[in-house]
């Protein structure tokens, strides 16, 4: 019985290691396809803000500051005419 399990202790520890190597891979490689992962099978929401470092974070901080600086009253004059303008075609979204 001896002879036995040292071959299945070697196979396992074996088994454990490329598990491991895979952890690491798959980190890296998550950064980059979580971007193209569809909502509905796990993937980032379309509202989701964009990534820090790129241009489009740059002008969304933008846009963001200058709403943050208009006054309550015209910022949600503005957010009803673009709820306005987007709720026509909201009607055709996937579910």
């Amino acid at each position: 019985m001896r002879f036995r399990s040292l071959p299945i202790a070697v196979a396992i520890t074996l088994l454990a290691s490329g598990l491991t190597g895979c952890g690491t891979v798959n980190e890296k490689l998550s950064a980059g396809m979580g971007d193209y992962v569809p909502h509905w099978a796990g993937g980032l929401p379309a509202d989701a803000p964009p990534r820090p470092g790129t241009p489009q974070y740059d002008a969304w901080m933008k846009e963001r500051e200058r709403k943050r600086m208009m006054p309550a009253a015209d910022r949600e004059k503005e957010e009803q005419a673009q709820k306005g303008a987007t709720g026509s075609t909201s009607g055709n979204a996937v579910r």
